[in-house]
């Protein structure tokens, strides 16, 4: 069997920045300097695109998994408390708090997913919806 290619000087980088808490866009300008002259929604995609590649997306899991393991957070762990903190808000009457946080365990279960569209100039649409 074939060992497989480690990834590109900038994959890495941009791997390891993701994986340290920077945003893709911002990862991929400091993997990709000449991505610095490029439009947003150029950088963005091609951002996307990386997070997307099978390889990368390994690659940035496994250097996060020693701190999520560091902090011992788990999917479940981390729902349960977002289930908790609603139901808080919810018998203290915060009805807005309990919908965040009834939101924020859609998103981290990726039951609702969130997609930004651009359309010309600066105008940004957040789109949220329940994953298919």
């Amino acid at each position: 069997m074939k060992e497989a290619k480690p990834l590109s000087p900038q994959r890495e980088t941009f791997a390891q920045l993701v994986a340290s808490g920077k945003s893709q866009a911002d990862a991929h300008r400091e993997a990709y300097p000449r991505s610095r002259n490029w439009k947003p929604d150029a950088v963005h995609q091609s951002a996307s695109r990386l997070m997307a590649d099978a390889k990368v997306a390994a690659r940035v899991a496994e250097l996060r998994a020693p701190i999520i393991a560091k902090v011992g957070i788990t999917l479940e762990q981390h729902l349960a408390d977002l289930q908790r903190l609603r139901d808080l808000a919810e018998a203290d009457g915060k009805y807005s708090a309990a919908v965040s946080a009834e939101l924020a365990r859609g998103k981290a279960s990726g039951l609702h997913v969130e997609r930004v569209q651009h359309e010309g100039g600066i105008q940004i649409q957040v789109v949220t919806g329940i994953a298919r």
